[in-house]
């Protein structure tokens, strides 16, 4: 379970970790599993972990007024999912991540990842390289929402993240885009027909 970890951290810090660097890590992180349905937090909780999906997927959404649902982000393997601004502020949480497929996740708290950045220059790397790609993929996303055409978010979504489309249903992809599934039949009819 760890290796995907280490394969994860080696990749995006672009260093070979030394063993005694795999033992600090190891010791660091603790594994869980969650079952498909079940959440690894809940909206009025506080978010009290990050985790590292080794297997299996994820959605982070809030719930409006009316009972819609709204899809902040996905996860997948080798993706991290928290609520940061409920993490570090320590205020509940008005988002839910829900594990869409069962699922294994290496788990670290905030104090125990602030510690192990000074433990492991490898890990330090990566979460600065993460926390780089993270500003870079919320300010897409934002420009996607506010500026982009229904038919731009679905080519740009095709574009970035083919892998949403075979893992998660249509409705799901709907609400991440802001779009009805109305909206988004319509979008994946014309562009078959192109």
């Amino acid at each position: 379970m760890y290796d995907a970890l280490f394969n994860h951290i080696e990749l995006k810090s672009g260093r070979t970790l030394a063993d005694n660097e795999r033992d600090v890590i190891m010791h660091a992180f603790h594994q869980k599993r969650i079952r498909k349905g079940e959440y690894f937090l809940r909206e009025g909780d506080v978010c009290k972990y990050i985790g590292f999906i080794v297997k299996g997927s994820a959605r982070m959404f809030t719930v409006d007024e009316k009972g819609h649902e709204h899809i902040i982000r996905f996860g997948l393997e080798s993706w991290w999912i928290s609520d940061h601004e409920s993490l570090v502020n320590l205020t509940p949480s008005t988002y839910f991540i829900e594990m869409l497929e069962d699922s294994e996740l290496l788990i670290i708290s905030l104090p125990g990842a602030r510690e192990l950045r000074n433990k492991s220059r490898c890990f330090n790397l990566t979460v600065s390289v993460l926390d780089k790609f993270q500003a870079i993929a919320m300010q897409k996303r934002i420009h996607a929402a506010i500026g982009m055409t229904a038919e731009e978010k679905y080519s740009d979504l095709l574009a970035t993240y083919p892998e949403f489309l075979e893992r998660f249903p249509m409705n799901m992809i709907a609400s991440y885009l802001g779009l009805s599934p109305e909206t988004l039949s319509r979008i994946r009819k014309n562009a078959i027909h192109k």
